[in-house]
């Protein structure tokens, strides 16, 4: 184990946007401050809306209302809202010539937008949008990659009142159709393509191969962003162009607010079977979690720098942006791979942007590792005044490395877990208190959570499964149209409590999430999370990644079987072996994997989850589900054939 702990200096605790509110509830730390926002959650809630100046065109007459039950709660009862007004225009009075937006692709060139210019192209897009014919609860699909448009898009979206469907800018034709069929979409807005490694990504070909299964699709906007043409012969959905519905002589359009309730965004989670699910969140809801996410988690002010290398198809991409300039910052987008030209892209980004807030997963910075400290040590990365991360479990190699040996140790690394369902996260350090390597700290302010046995007890210092006791504004209010899926996803667990799906440990003061729960192994009876042994199997200096699952065994009913893959120019030679025996002396020899196997990638979403369950699918030859989420699908493959038509590593 890892002996960095991530100490606060006086500077951080006494300038913190959360000592803010705490001083304001006149408590003393940040743990009292959990203790009390947890105690009367809608203080809390009212109280963060209040500290971070979040309007409403209307005030509330009631934070809260669970009368129909936990599962079903209406926040900010009689409250109307409009995420553009909260997120946009009530920063120009005093911050219209702040940059809102700089975008930088990959090959170098960066536009800047100011808020006023983010205000002004957002209200003539809506203005563009209602003459196509898209109004209040109409499903508009955001099929971008991380553009300006992207981001203007959604807001002109949202502020109509229409329903946002962001899309991975990776999805094939199959997995765009399924969720545009799932939400009923009535416009679609795409980027021609996006570059990503020197390749072209051809946007409008998937779109245009999955419009003839789409048939409530009318409208498809074009945006111009490589110079590519697309072919929609086979649709009968009207084509505009981006810079038709963005006219600059269009006439502004005028928002008005909507019920603090109403559905702003469906963001679709991938199945392990079946359909994806369509997670429902609201405009005030989504609107004030994230906003408080990016104000006290990750300490942003107005003026600040958020960069998080992500994609708007997933929930880390809206979170950014509505976050972002929830708190007035700048939102730092990044289109392409951050290892393009090499590894010192990243490095490079964060010196040419003065970037405050830098968020990562941890197989990216698996990836980065193998830089030379001499190149990094070039860059300028004073800038960065909190680390973000989130999706996966962190290896202690690679979390010092970044914390301790990139950063000095002069920063937190705020790693935080939640969910397209939460609308934010469960469990979150906050940079007032000391954090220890690859811990993700303790709850977040105002969510209940705990960790529980197979009956709903409380757990100390073992495993067990993830669930919130509370309700929180940002929780999803269902399954699009399919209310006995949402019930059965998260309340049939333990009735009253939400359970989340990931097996968690808390130790001592300490939470640490171990990996879905249908990722956890049961061997001979003992539970072990993947990450235990994925931790052990990254330690190796040949190994760039590795991922470990449970297989079926007649006498343990579950061996561990694990995949790796060697880094650039490792000598593989003996290697499978030696991984063998350091799980056996570092988990113990009845964890040691049966098998090994070295393979050249790992199933992994863009936001660098490993799909574990699609690994264990490949490995015992069943159909591994729903792999739209995955940027690299054809790994699935060749994981298969490595274990069926090959011997054992």
């Amino acid at each position: 184990m890892s002996d960095y702990v991530w100490q606060p200096t006086p500077d951080y605790i006494d300038n913190a946007n959360v000592t803010r509110l705490a001083r304001s509830a006149q408590v003393d730390s940040i743990h009292d401050l959990r203790k009390r926002s947890v105690a009367d959650i809608e203080w809390y809630w009212d109280a963060a809306v209040r500290d971070l100046g979040i309007p409403f065109a209307t005030p509330y007459e009631k934070v809260l209302d669970t009368s129909a039950g936990p599962e079903f709660p209406d926040w900010f009862v009689g409250g109307t809202f409009n995420a553009v007004h909260a997120c946009i225009t009530r920063w120009l009075a005093d911050g219209a010539d702040r940059p809102a937006i700089v975008h930088e692709a990959e090959d170098g060139s960066v536009r800047t937008l100011t808020y006023r210019d983010l205000a002004d192209q957002v209200s003539r897009v809506a203005a563009g949008l209602i003459e196509l014919g898209i109004g209040e609860g109409d499903a508009v699909g955001i099929y971008l990659p991380m553009i300006p448009e992207a981001v203007i898009a959604c807001y002109a979206a949202a502020g109509i009142g229409a329903i946002l469907v962001p899309l991975f800018s990776g999805f094939a034709a199959p997995a765009i159709a399924s969720r545009l069929n799932d939400a009923e979409v009535k416009a679609v807005v795409v980027a021609d393509g996006t570059i990503r490694r020197g390749r072209t990504v051809d946007m409008i070909g998937e779109l245009a191969k999955a419009l003839p299964q789409t048939p409530t699709v009318q409208s498809v906007i074009v945006v111009d962003n490589i110079g590519s043409k697309g072919d929609f012969a086979d649709t009968a959905a009207d084509v505009a162009a981006w810079d038709a519905v963005a006219a600059a002589d269009r006439a502004p359009h005028e928002f008005q607010s909507f019920p603090a309730m109403q559905t702003l965004m469906l963001g679709y989670t991938s199945g392990t079977t079946g359909k994806p699910k369509g997670a429902v969140h609201t405009h005030a809801g989504f609107t004030i979690k994230v906003a408080t996410e990016v104000g006290y988690s990750f300490d942003i002010n107005a003026g600040d720098r958020f960069c998080w290398i992500t994609d708007m198809g997933w929930v880390m991409g809206p979170l950014a942006a509505f976050g972002t300039h929830a708190n007035g910052a700048t939102l730092v987008l990044y289109e392409g791979s951050p290892d393009v030209p090499d590894t010192c892209r990243l490095w490079d980004l964060v010196q040419r942007h003065a970037i405050t807030m830098l968020g990562v997963s941890p197989t990216l910075i698996r990836a980065l590792k193998s830089t030379p400290l001499a190149d990094i040590a070039q860059r300028d990365l004073s800038s960065v005044h909190v680390l973000g991360s989130t999706g996966e479990p962190w290896d202690p190699d690679s979390y010092d490395w970044l914390a301790d040996t990139v950063f000095g140790g002069r920063v937190p690394v705020i790693n935080f877990s939640g969910g397209t369902e939460v609308g934010g996260s469960f469990l979150a350090p906050y940079p007032v208190e000391p954090i220890p390597s690859c811990s993700l700290g303790g709850p977040s302010l105002g969510m209940d959570v705990d960790v529980v046995d197979d009956d709903g007890k409380p757990l100390r210092g073992s495993i067990g499964e993830l669930v919130c006791r509370q309700p929180w504004p940002a929780m999803t209010r269902g399954v699009w149209r399919d209310r006995d899926r949402y019930l059965e996803s998260y309340w049939s667990t333990f009735p009253g409590m939400w359970c989340h799906g990931d097996f968690a440990l808390i130790d001592g003061d300490q939470w640490y999430i171990l990996g879905r729960s249908d990722d956890v192994m049961n061997v001979a009876g003992k539970r072990l999370a993947p990450a235990e042994v994925e931790s052990v199997l990254t330690t190796h200096p040949a190994v760039a990644e590795a991922a470990a699952v449970g297989v079926p065994d007649p006498k343990k009913g579950e061996t561990v079987w694990a995949f790796w893959v060697p880094r650039a120019g490792a000598d593989t030679d003996g290697v499978s072996e030696e991984l063998r025996q350091l799980v056996a002396t570092s988990v113990g020899k009845p964890f040691a994997p049966a098998k090994v196997w070295t393979v050249d990638a790992l199933p992994k979403t863009r936001s660098a989850k490993i799909l574990r369950r699609a690994v264990r699918a490949a490995a015992i030859g069943t159909d591994p589900g729903d792999l739209s989420s995955a940027e690299n699908p054809e790994a699935v493959d060749a994981i298969r054939d490595v274990v069926h038509g090959a011997g054992v590593s």
